[in-house]
């Protein structure tokens, strides 16, 4: 499969991950104001279900390897940070029947957000944020196995290398970027971005992590040799989601105040074209969906 063209961007209320088996390719959409995963034909442009979660609500999700099953954290009402209700448990649905065959309860209240596969292990990783930690699932048992401090509050967003040797989280209130070390499950470093941070990418190289300033418009460049900011990329606006092309070669960068979107050159780091996107209003997450 060769990457398409387009690049998937998805506005604040519907972030999105691509399901592909080899029948039928999904679009899976967490639909936050309506609690439910909707679940779309990307070939017909249509809504084929809204699955109705059993909480409030889904903030993130991801489709399994082979395209069976989707997991969706039920993360809560509240923003970051702020009061509202603690998110306990996981959902698992099964994208052919469209019904939750699976849950995974946490046990208290952790406010569970992102959800990654890892590219080594197969294990499912998420970010639990009233525990401070990523929280590891094996998804044929739905059972917990284990977790990984990230020594920070907050830690909202998580970028797994491709080797399955590192984990990077933002932390969006410290302002932080926790190092994980997935196999010794231990944090390795804390790097200090801002006041506060968002989102979080990683090169198909594994070379360099990018997260969004929130108090400035730039862009922090880390380099995963050294563990410590080596570059900062200035923007027109604040940033939010970023995601490098399949090739390497490019950085997509989701401008979140102006609706645009922001190509950066990574030999370069620097911005080399922005557009506006249309109804892309509070745009912030950002995906590249692989097409034949």
């Amino acid at each position: 499969m060769q990457a398409c063209r387009a690049v998937l961007l998805i506005a604040t209320l519907v972030p999105a991950a691509v399901a592909v088996s080899a029948q039928q390719p999904r679009l899976l959409v967490a639909q936050k104001g309506e609690d439910s995963l909707g679940i779309i034909d990307p070939a017909a442009g249509k809504l084929l279900a809204s699955v109705p979660e059993g909480g409030t609500t889904g903030h993130e999700v991801i489709a399994s390897p082979d395209g069976r099953f989707a997991y969706v954290p039920i993360y809560g009402n509240s923003g970051v940070g702020k009061p509202g209700t603690d998110g306990h448990f996981l959902d698992v649905i099964d994208i052919a029947s469209q019904k939750i065959v699976g849950t995974v309860d946490f046990g208290h209240g952790v406010r569970p957000h992102m959800p990654l596969i890892g590219p080594k292990d197969g294990l499912l990783y998420v970010t639990t944020e009233l525990d401070q930690a990523i929280t590891l699932i094996d998804p044929k048992t739905l059972k917990i196995v284990g977790s990984i401090p990230t020594g920070q509050p907050e830690s909202h967003m998580l970028a797994l290398s491709h080797d399955g040797r590192r984990g990077y989280t933002a932390n969006v209130g410290p302002g932080t970027i926790s190092v994980l070390d997935i196999a010794a499950r231990k944090t390795l470093a804390i790097i200090p971005i801002s006041k506060e941070t968002q989102r979080i990418s990683i090169t198909p190289d594994d070379r360099w992590v990018f997260t969004a300033d929130q108090t400035q418009p730039r862009l922090a460049v880390i380099d995963t040799r050294t563990n410590k900011v080596a570059n900062w990329i200035a923007l027109e606006a604040i940033a939010y989601g970023t995601a490098p092309t399949p090739d390497g070669r490019f950085l997509i960068v989701t401008l979140s105040q102006n609706s645009k979107v922001a190509i950066v050159d990574l030999k370069t780091m620097q911005v080399v074209r922005s557009f506006t996107i249309q109804d892309g209003k509070n745009s912030d997450g950002i995906a590249w969906a692989d097409g034949k």
